[in-house]
Formats: structure tokens, C-alpha cells, sequence
């Protein structure tokens, strides 16, 4: 199912929820709604299900009109799955019981997916691997488990667009993981278009074939999950998604001197995007850096914190720019002084 969001914007009240958003969605794409509490990506999910009505604008779903300010087609006519973050299962149905549901109730349910239902039940329990736990009552089953009967029960009709809000903030980091994998393989295997609402910018960028970031009702990028990593737009993507520090300096066509180097030092930036050459900063992810000892020229600063992470130690850095937030595999101790490089294949 391919979207079309065209103008849309959401108010409730006097509060502004969307400001006229403009996204195309392809045909079995993935795609990632990634932004901090309160920046609409659930509104926005809500007007795809059919549960909100745009106050402005229209959605369009396979080149059809499915919702404007004078019009809204319901839920249960626009062919969908969702899956939240609450589990959402019946107490009193088995498993087998919640994926047969949707089959014989979803009113789009393909005609021959109800007359081949237990077949249908096998390949899905099969997909989600729980097919050794079709008679199990949700009480019986773990946390990832029941997750994955929600999953199993949103694609059971077969739905043309699975829309997905946080998932998988209740459970445990390990569990969210193995899910994150078992998602990409259903996505994989059914070709639905998928919509997935994330605060988690580990989720967006292990998963989806693009990423929208969302900020006060706006979109501030839309890319691939390198595109957004690798090369945003904007301070908030730099920030919230690279967790990239911003240093302050003189920006000469491509070429970056950062404060206090009296010029010595000059980083190569062609790939920084234009926004931060205009206000005069360089976004550098706390892996861009090198630190080496304080003989090593480069910029000066001081070891305020130090945290084992096992392969790397996280640094907080002070300089007399800030205090930056620094990943190394090179080991030193709490108070010492370091020398602060770009990493020489960001210098190219």
C-alpha cells in the first residue's frame, strides 16, 4: 500500500499537534517514525489508522482519499494491522484463538485467506515462531511471546499497511533486540508497508529503509538510516539521533577551524550540511573523535567522567568550548588531560 500525506495538520483545541506535514510512503516500505515525547508521531499514526481526523489537509492510501477535514474512512475499511505498546490480548482466547479473530472478523479480509483460515493460523504462528504454543492463555506466555501474538494477530488478515507504536518499550533490552530481528523478518516475508513509531533511536536506525524525525509537530529530515546518522540536517537530528557534539568555529568555504586553536587545527568539511556553516558549528558523533595523550597537538581538554562500556569508555571531555560527550577504545583516567582530534578518515 503506497500513502500520500498531502497538507495535513492536526489541532486539538488550541494546541497545535501537526504542522502541515507533507511524506510519501512507497509499497512495502519500512518506515520509521522517530522523534521525542509530544512531536505528533503518534497523532500521525492515529490519522493513518483512521482514529484521527486531519483538521486540514488529506491522506491518501493507493491513490484514494481515506481522510480530510470533511471526511474520514473508519478503521475497519482501510485495511490495517496494528500493534502497541501495551499488548493488548484477551485473557480469554489461547493464541491460536487471538490470530483466528482478525480472519473472520476484519471486513477486508482477503476471501482467500478465510477459506484456507487454518492454514493461514499454521504459516503465521509458524512466521512468529510460536507454533509450539498455539493453546497457551496469554498468562502462560513471557513477555516477548505475548508481543509476538500481537504481531501475529495485526498480519493474520493480511493487511495492506502494519502500523506499529512503540512495541517494544515494554520489554527488556535483550528481548527488544531478538523482537527487533523477528519484526525485520516478518516485514521481510509479507512485503506489508510498515509504519513504526519510536522514541529509540537504536530501533529507527536498525530496521527502517527511511526515518522521519519529528519535532514539535514538524518534520525536521527524511532519509535513509545512514542519511540521518551520517549527515543531518539540522541541530536537533545532529543531536538527538548522532548524539553529535556541537563545536563552535569559523567555517572558510570547506574548510572548519574550530575556537580556541588559534588556527592550527582545520577540519575538512564538504559534507557538513549547510545550516551548521551559516551558524558557524560542525557536528562531530562522540566516535568521531580521537583522544591522545595531552602532548599530542589538537584541542586541550579535561577527563570529567569516565564509564566502561566494555569495547570503548565513554568520556565527558571539558574544553573551553563545552563540556563533549566522547566514545574511545583508548583508556584514561578520571582528571587527566587529553588532546582532542577529528578522526584522520573524517579529515578526508
Amino acid at each position: 500500500m503506497s500513502i500520500q500525506i498531502v497538507e495535513v495538520s492536526k489541532r486539538f483545541g488550541h494546541f497545535q499537534a501537526l504542522n502541515t506535514l507533507n511524506l510519501n510512503i512507497a509499497t512495502g516500505e519500512f518506515v520509521a517514525i522517530l522523534g521525542p515525547s509530544g512531536c505528533g508521531k503518534t497523532t500521525l499514526l492515529r490519522m493513518l489508522a483512521g482514529f484521527e481526523q486531519p483538521t486540514a489537509g488529506e491522506i491518501h492510501m493507493n491513490q484514494t482519499l481515506v481522510a480530510s477535514a470533511s471526511f474520514n474512512l473508519p478503521p475497519e475499511k482501510r485495511r490495517i494491522g496494528m500493534v502497541f505498546q501495551a499488548f493488548a490480548l484477551w485473557p480469554h482466547m489461547n493464541v491460536t484463538e487471538h490470530v483466528r479473530f482478525p480472519i473472520r472478523h476484519h471486513k477486508e479480509t482477503p476471501a482467500a485467506i478465510r477459506e484456507k483460515e487454518q492454514e493461514r493460523i499454521t504459516n503465521v504462528l509458524q512466521m512468529v515462531g510460536l507454533s509450539k504454543h498455539s493453546t497457551r492463555m496469554p498468562h502462560e506466555l513471557s513477555g516477548g511471546q505475548k508481543q509476538r501474538v500481537a504481531i501475529a494477530r495485526a498480519i493474520a488478515a493480511e493487511p495492506s499497511l502494519l502500523l506499529m507504536d512503540e512495541p517494544l518499550s515494554s520489554l527488556d533490552a535483550m528481548l527488544r533486540m531478538d523482537m527487533r530481528k523477528e519484526i525485520q523478518s516478518i516485514h521481510r516475508q509479507t512485503g506489508t508497508a510498515i509504519v513504526y513509531v519510536t522514541h529509540d533511536q537504536g530501533e529507527a536506525l536498525a530496521m527502517a529503509d527511511r526515518i522521519i524525525v519529528m519535532k514539535d509537530g514538524h518534520i525536521e529530515q527524511v532519509g535513509t538510516p545512514q542519511d540521518i546518522y551520517l549527515r543531518p540536517q539540522t541541530e536537533f537530528v545532529a543531536q538527538f539521533v548522532s548524539k553529535a557534539n556541537l563545536v563552535r568555529g569559523n567555517w572558510n568555504h570547506d574548510q572548519f577551524t574550530p575556537l580556541y586553536t588559534d588556527g592550527r587545527i582545520q577540519w575538512e568539511g564538504s559534507q557538513v550540511a549547510d545550516y551548521f556553516k551559516a551558524c558557524g558549528k560542525y557536528p562531530v558523533r562522540p566516535d568521531q573523535f580521537q583522544l591522545s595523550a595531552s602532548h599530542v597537538p589538537g584541542i586541550s581538554g579535561k577527563v570529567t567522567n569516565v564509564q566502561f562500556q566494555g569495547k570503548e569508555f565513554h568520556y565527558h571531555i571539558e574544553t573551553e568550548d563545552g563540556v563533549w560527550e566522547i566514545s574511545s577504545p583508548q583508556p584514561f583516567q578520571l582528571h587527566s588531560t587529553v588532546s582532542l582530534n577529528l578522526l584522520r578518515d573524517d579529515l578526508t
